[in-house]
Parts: structure tokens; sequence; C-alpha cells
């Protein structure tokens, strides 16, 4: 398939991409090459193919679903400018 200068136009025009004039020839060359590459794969006869859903069958690991402060309070508390017990201190902001 082929594109021409004015369905290029259009095409950027509808993605809301400026394309200048100059530019078109190459952009519509370029499209045309990406058209032309989709209509191989579509010649490829996928009928007994099953989908995938990733490149391997690798399944994944469930860990225990607990609750936990990630044991780090010491040292995300070092980067507060002031703590209260474990918990950062922050100026009051309602009256």
């Amino acid at each position: 398939m082929s594109l021409d200068k004015a369905t290029v136009r259009n095409i950027a025009f509808l993605a809301r991409i400026e394309v200048l004039e100059e530019d078109l020839d190459s952009l519509s060359d370029s499209l045309s090459g990406i058209l032309e590459w989709i209509e191989q794969l579509q010649e490829v006869d996928t009928e007994n193919v099953d989908p995938m859903t990733g490149g391997t069958d690798a399944k994944l690991r469930w860990r225990l679903d607990r609750v936990t402060d990630g044991g780090y309070a010491d040292q995300v508390l070092k980067n507060s400018p002031e703590k209260k017990a474990d918990f950062f201190s922050v100026p009051k902001v309602v009256e």
C-alpha cells in the first residue's frame, strides 16, 4: 500500500503532529514501507499457533500478604528534619 502526500498530511493532522511540507515525501515513503511490512505479516499462517502471554512458561512466586512497615523506619527517618518516636513531625497546617 502506497500513501500519497495528502493522506500523510491528513494522518498528521488527525494525530496532531506538525509535519513540514518538505518532510512529507520521506514520511510517506517510511509509512508506506511500514504498511508493506504489515501486509507481509498478514500472509503468515497462524491458524494452529496458540496465543502467547510471554516468552516463557515461568510462574510468578507468591509472597505472604502481610502488612509491615518495611523494617526501614530508622533509615527513612534519617531524611526527616524533625521526628517524634517513629514518625515524621510536621508543622500544623489546620487551625
